[in-house]
């Protein structure tokens, strides 16, 4: 049992699932990875062209990346391929070393995320505290929009600066080269994009933008550029395969922008897994997970594929298609393929300015703009860990944004620790206060289940909470969380508990917090937490809470119990994530 079970741990999702696959899981896994498969196509040539390389490098990444992905990973339905967070860094290697650089670095960053998965640091990323991920997708976002400018409104402008600040002044000084047609069709591809998304969640508007914009250039004979006049269309047939010329005096300088790719990549493919986890009500294995897109990453070199990891928006798409399986990421690269193989002349006709317009959407929707007023009622350290992070990834390196993200995240870590130690003397008054909040006189009724954090709740302690998040369904109808030796939060502890009330509500239940000291109980204030159980649910005490236990149990008595509520809500806010 016990040799089973560790090789189990071990094993692909897609082979576990496959012990009990049936023919009608088969068919909705058809169905969903031809439907993921036509979205991923203009995000794939889309992403290839904002890098800076041709369009097919994109479809060949989706293809051999997004197969292996599903194929060897840890993940019942996430989708793998070509995503806007690595945008930035393909852009800098190629435009510093060349494309051959960039497959090199691909691949070693491939290397990097199997040892990281071998090694079992699948949950080492959980250490990325929340002020620096919003920063560095915040600017990914920002410059990721400044590149598409250009095509977008189809100015007449030769090469388009690297840099941030020069590429925006030059776009200024060249704005009355503006051509009409092309931008014309990319607003309304841009409304198509809005509207689909807005009014027909169901209904891919990249698509639609997609096939109708080069039917309207065609049909009309648009003097717009399209995928052919600038890059001379898509071959056709199956990519080759080429291992990479390594250039040893460029290993040391790749080194960095690998572990970069690396972390990216590990970063969304993890958090893409979490989201399809809630969507599906499935457990992914995050070590497996990084071993199979550090192997997609070593294969999509080969091919002249660009870096690949979990795609959020496509995945979530995958799972309401109806996916069961991994075998629909596997379908889903292989309808890419059938394109490729037997539709790419169709590929030339394609306006840049339609898919400037989708990368207009990844990057508004990849901001995760809605964090930054949550961002700004916390700390004035964790709001310029943000602030460093943004600005450094926009004007400077991601790079060098994410290195000192995390200088910045440990010394506000460091902080936090040291604020809350403290010395004082044991009176009567202390002792007297403490005995509402003693468990040991307490009658703890069969509804509820109470739970402590002992120790500061940072970033990197959360996956603790995780743990009972994923068991909700077999706790009481009331939990009571005792934050009474809750020594300090950060922004990343506020957001766990956040999304852990959202899910405790989303399963019917209820839930308390009593007892929080200073420090937790004044950013909890600040970031208005009570607006996700109540404030009448946080107590003073553990007395109090399980007196208002009683009524909570009544409540949710009353009420309906929905686990589904949960799943809609990580739904509709996925739905608008392309990554």
């Amino acid at each position: 049992m016990t040799l089973t079970t560790n090789l189990d741990d071990w094993l692909p999702k897609s082979v576990l699932l496959l012990r009990t696959y049936t023919f009608k899981q088969f068919f909705s896994d058809l169905i969903a990875g031809i439907t993921v498969g036509l979205v991923a196509l203009p995000l794939a040539m889309a992403f290839a062209i904002a890098s800076g390389v041709p369009p097919q490098s994109g479809l060949y990444c989706a293809i051999v990346a997004g197969f292996f992905i599903s194929a060897l990973g840890g993940s019942k339905t996430q989708i793998g391929g070509p995503t806007g967070a690595f945008v930035v860094v393909v852009f800098g290697i190629v435009a510093k070393y060349g494309i051959e650089s960039l497959y090199m670095c691909t691949l070693l960053a491939g290397i990097i995320l199997v040892m990281l998965g071998i090694t079992r640091l699948g949950t080492a990323v959980k250490f990325i505290p929340r002020p620096v991920v919003v920063g560095f997708t915040n600017g990914i976002a920002v410059i990721i929009a400044s590149t598409q400018i250009k095509d977008f409104f189809g100015l007449k402008i030769d090469k388009v600066p690297g840099d941030f600040l020069a590429r925006i002044e030059i776009l200024c000084k060249n704005m009355h080269t503006l051509q009409a047609s092309g931008t014309a069709l990319g607003c309304l591809a841009l409304a198509i994009i809005i509207a689909c998304n807005r009014f027909v969640k169901r209904v891919p508007g990249y698509i639609v933008a997609l096939f109708l914009g080069t039917s309207l250039a065609c049909l009309f004979k648009l003097p717009v550029e399209t995928i052919g006049t600038r890059f001379g269309g898509i071959p056709s047939g199956l990519p080759h395969f080429v291992i990479p010329h390594f250039q040893f005096r460029l290993l040391r300088p790749l080194i960095s922008p690998a572990i970069t790719v690396a972390m990216l990549g590990a970063i969304e493919s993890l958090m893409s897994a979490v989201v399809s986890d809630r969507m599906s009500g499935d457990k992914h294995n995050p070590n497996v997970e990084l071993i199979g897109q550090g192997v997609a990453n070593i294969l999509s070199p080969l091919v002249g594929g660009l870096p690949a990891t979990g795609a959020i928006a496509r995945t979530a798409t995958n799972i309401r298609s109806g996916a069961k399986s991994p075998v629909a990421g596997m379908i889903h690269a292989l309808t890419l393929l059938a394109i490729v193989l037997f539709a790419a002349p169709m590929a030339r006709f394609i306006p840049l300015s339609v898919l400037a317009a989708i990368l207009f959407i990844v990057s508004y929707n990849m901001g995760e703009w809605h964090e930054i007023p949550e961002l700004l009622k916390l700390s004035q350290l964790e709001i310029g860990t943000w602030l460093l992070t943004f600005a450094l990834t926009v004007f400077a390196d991601l790079t060098v944004a994410v290195e000192a993200g995390m200088i910045m995240a440990a010394l506000v870590y460091i902080s936090k620790v040291t604020t809350t130690t403290t010395i004082s003397r044991v009176t009567g008054d202390y002792v007297e206060r403490g005995r509402a909040h003693m468990l040991q006189d307490k009658i703890i009724p069969s509804y509820v289940a109470v739970f402590r954090i002992h120790g500061p709740f940072l970033f990197g302690a959360t996956e603790k909470l995780h743990e009972i998040g994923a068991k909700i369904s077999e706790q009481p109808p009331v939990i009571i969380l005792r934050l009474r030796n809750m020594t300090a939060i950060d922004a990343t502890g506020l957001q766990a508990l956040e999304h852990f009330a959202d899910a405790v509500h989303g399963s019917g239940r209820g839930l308390i917090l009593c007892g929080a000291p200073s420090q937790p109980a004044e950013m909890m204030q600040k970031a208005e937490f009570e607006l996700h159980v109540g404030s009448q649910n946080i107590c003073a005490n553990v007395g109090e809470a399980l007196q208002r236990a009683h009524a909570v149990f009544e409540e949710v008595r009353i009420a309906p119990s929905s686990p589904e509520r949960w799943v809609r809500r990580t739904e509709d806010f996925v739905a608008s994530l392309p990554k």
